[in-house]
């Protein structure tokens, strides 16, 4: 139940980031909102690490360098969220890119890429997926 709560969380807060950079956007530009949003996400997750202190700076030694690089795909990531909620809207851009997560999830799984144990992608997953591409469809229309 916890892990189910912080995702719809992290969900909504998704949604939530993407209209304020949007909106931030608009005033200052889409890549310096990237900085803006990325910066300010630094400090609060330091602030947060001091605070907490449930781990310590040297533990960063035992991450992969390719991993400690993940951060930087935010910037992409809040480049797309804007562009695309200029473009399409908010609820057809979390509709997509709740898609193009689940899609790019399977192909993880199923190779078993950055360490997670592979799974079987079956019938009723697919047909999950192509229900939401129904969906995003009929939500264009």
């Amino acid at each position: 139940m916890k892990g189910i709560f912080f995702a719809f969380l992290g969900g909504a807060f998704i949604t939530l980031q993407g209209v304020a950079n949007t909106r931030i956007s608009e005033a200052i530009g889409t890549w310096q909102a990237a900085s803006l949003t990325q910066l300010t996400g630094f400090l609060a997750a330091l602030l947060v690490f001091l605070i907490v202190r449930d781990g310590t700076w040297g533990q960063f030694k035992q991450v992969k360098p390719l991993y400690l690089a993940g951060g930087a795909l935010a910037a992409i990531i809040i480049f797309g969220n804007v562009t695309a909620i200029q473009h399409v809207g908010v609820t057809l851009t979390i509709a997509v890119l709740l898609i193009a997560q689940l899609l790019f999830t399977f192909i993880i799984d199923l190779n078993g890429w950055f360490g997670v144990v592979k799974q079987k992608i079956r019938l009723p997953q697919v047909i999950g997926i192509m229900m939401m591409v129904a969906g995003v469809v009929i939500l264009k229309l």
